[in-house]
């Protein structure tokens, strides 16, 4: 069985403070529904949605979420702190067949990818503001995942 994550960066946002309470401007909100929208074509409507609990990151899982057709759920382990070998246990221990779509933020979300695909969590892809890598996987395990597609907001039309 392989599974599919999908791993998206929030779309642009303000300077702020404190950090977790930065929102989405205007191009961020635009760029979150053109991916959305994109990305509800995509992905299996079983997919499973997680979010991290910063404004940001569930500014840009609303428009997905209804896309999706799902209720997005805030996973704590997922902000730009957080350790990508967490969050790949995570996924170890909570992964099945639904697709998994995770809205994060750097540098984590390019750490996780360098991790599950490279098998280092100390480098990582840079990720523009809303951008999503799709993985599969028969595991998610360090080094076992094959990048499937990179997609940015300025590749869709």
């Amino acid at each position: 069985m392989t599974g599919r994550l999908y791993i998206m960066r929030h779309g642009e946002a303000a300077p702020g403070h404190p950090d977790s309470e930065r929102e989405l401007t205007a191009r961020g909100r635009s760029e979150a529904e053109r991916m959305a929208r994109w990305l509800g074509a995509q992905v299996a409507k079983d997919a499973r949605l997680y979010v991290s609990p910063y404004v940001r990151a569930c500014q840009t899982a609303l428009p997905l979420a209804e896309a999706l057709g799902v209720e997005p759920e805030v996973l704590p382990i997922i902000t730009p702190d957080d350790a990508p070998e967490a969050v790949c246990d995570w996924l170890l221990a909570n992964a099945d067949e639904a697709p998994i779509v995770l809205v994060s933020h750097m540098p984590l979300v390019g750490l996780l990818t360098g991790l599950l695909v490279e098998g280092r969590g100390d480098h990582g892809l840079a990720f523009p503001t809303a951008a999503v890598v799709e993985l599969d996987s028969t595991v998610w395990a360090a080094g076992c995942a094959r990048l499937h597609r990179f997609t940015t907001p300025v590749d869709i039309r």
